[in-house]
């Protein structure tokens, strides 16, 4: 076995910058028909031209993950165009607004739950039936660190990230027997568009310290996890959650 995918079609939504482009890069260099989708199409469509160019095939797709009809199109427009589905990383999310649970911002509550916990249920949802019809796929669901400890002051994005660690197991036991797998990938702070634009350098500096490595993480490094998972080289893996944190939850 090896990470090549010979053609599977694996959509990747947030697909157009940060962690998502790097995960699009890379399966498309290891041979999967990658589907990058965003709500932002013209960096999906950046993304799926840099993959076309090195020889790779892929197709940028508008998506809103919040949005549970957009999230079936993206799925119908996958298999219809390419003629199946084996993989999905379900890796768009947002921030958030900061405050404190007792002051947190109702709308602000529900744009970052719409988006990081539901969106990732919505990918799940309509993809799964696809996946277990062929009897073989692998998703990938990108929670956090915080899926796992708290940060105060982010109660909508810690709740959501602790939620889809929790859906992950769940469609685990599901699936599994159907050939399906699911796991997750925690990351730490990771230096990507979103986030270098709104962390002045001092935070930056004080985020460093808090990685054992004494660094923030890049999105290459996430995303070559997020490929291992949904290769047949994990085929014995589903269920988990799997940090990739420089040493952030060891301390």
């Amino acid at each position: 076995m090896d990470l090549r995918f010979g053609g599977k079609t694996i959509i990747v939504t947030g697909g157009g910058s940060g962690i998502g482009a790097a995960t699009c890069v890379e399966l498309g260099a290891s041979g999967a028909t990658v589907i990058v989708a965003d709500r932002d199409m013209p960096g999906a469509q950046k993304v799926a031209g840099q993959i076309t160019a090195a020889g790779g095939k892929a197709h940028a797709v508008a998506v809103d993950v919040a949005d549970a009809a957009s999230v079936e199109a993206m799925v119908r427009i996958a298999v219809d165009t390419t003629g199946g589905l084996y993989g999905l990383v379900n890796n768009a999310g947002i921030g958030g607004k900061i405050a404190p649970t007792g002051e947190y911002d109702l709308a602000a509550w529900k744009q970052v739950t719409d988006i990081n916990l539901s969106g990732v249920f919505y990918g799940m949802r309509f993809a799964i039936p696809e996946m277990a019809k062929a009897g073989n796929g692998s998703i990938v669901n990108i929670a956090s660190i915080l899926g796992s400890v708290g940060f105060a002051g982010s109660v909508g994005y810690v709740s959501a990230k602790h939620g889809v660690v929790g859906m992950t197991k769940n469609a685990a036991l599901e699936y599994a027997r159907q050939g399906v797998r699911v796991n997750s990938v925690g990351p730490g702070f990771i230096h990507t568009p979103l986030v270098d634009g709104s962390l002045d350098l001092a935070t930056q500096e004080f985020l460093n310290g808090k990685h054992a490595l004494g660094r923030m993480g890049t999105a290459d490094e996430v995303a070559a996890l997020i490929v291992f998972l949904l290769s047949d080289r994990a085929s014995f893996i589903t269920g988990s959650y799997h940090l990739v944190d420089g040493g952030y939850t060891a301390q």
